[in-house]
C-alpha cells in the first residue's frame, strides 16, 4: 500500500489573530503556505474557504490554530519546516506563541489519497502525548518509516 505522511503542528497565540501584536505573523501566513504548496513533496493542506486554516474550529480549544498538511514523504516536510524561509519565520514563534509545555506536533503515515480531518489528528496528537512515539504517532526526532506499519 502507498503512503503519504500527515503532519500536524498546533499553537497557542499570545493574542488574538487580528491583534497588532500578530500583525507579521497573519501578514506572512499567505506566502508561507504559498511556499508550502511549490514545495518538493508536498500533497494538501487543510484551509478553509479563504485558504486558511485559522479560523477552522477545532478540538484543542479557543486561541489554538492548527497546520495540518500532508507530504509525500519525511524528508520533503523536513526540508520544508527546517530550512529557507519558512525556518526564518519558525525563528520567531516565540513572539506570537505560547510556549506549550507537552507535545504540539505529530506525524503519522496515512493511506495515499486520505486527507485527515482535525479529529483525527487530535486523536494522533493525544496518542503521542499518552505513549510517546509509536507508528500511530510520531515525531521528526523518531521519524518512522512506513515500513513499521502492520496493514
Amino acid at each position: 500500500m502507498s503512503r503519504e505522511l500527515a503532519q500536524l503542528n498546533i499553537a497557542r497565540l499570545k493574542a488574538p489573530i487580528d491583534s497588532p501584536e500578530l500583525a507579521d505573523f497573519v501578514a506572512g501566513l499567505d506566502i508561507i503556505n504559498a511556499l508550502a504548496e511549490k514545495a518538493p513533496g508536498f500533497v494538501w493542506r487543510l484551509k478553509d474557504e479563504s485558504g486558511s486554516a485559522t479560523a477552522i474550529e477545532t478540538p484543542f480549544g479557543e486561541g489554538v490554530i492548527v497546520n495540518l498538511t500532508v507530504w509525500r514523504d519525511a524528508e520533503s516536510v523536513h526540508a520544508f519546516a527546517f530550512k529557507g524561509e519558512h525556518a526564518d519565520y519558525m525563528r520567531r514563534r516565540r513572539e506570537w506563541f505560547v510556549k506549550m509545555a507537552e507535545a504540539y506536533a505529530a506525524l503519522w503515515w496515512v493511506p495515499a489519497g486520505h486527507r485527515p480531518d482535525v479529529h483525527e489528528a487530535a486523536r494522533r496528537l493525544d496518542h503521542l502525548r499518552r505513549n510517546g512515539p509509536t507508528p500511530e504517532a510520531f515525531t521528526f526526532r523518531e521519524a518512522l518509516s512506513p515500513d513499521t506499519l502492520t496493514a
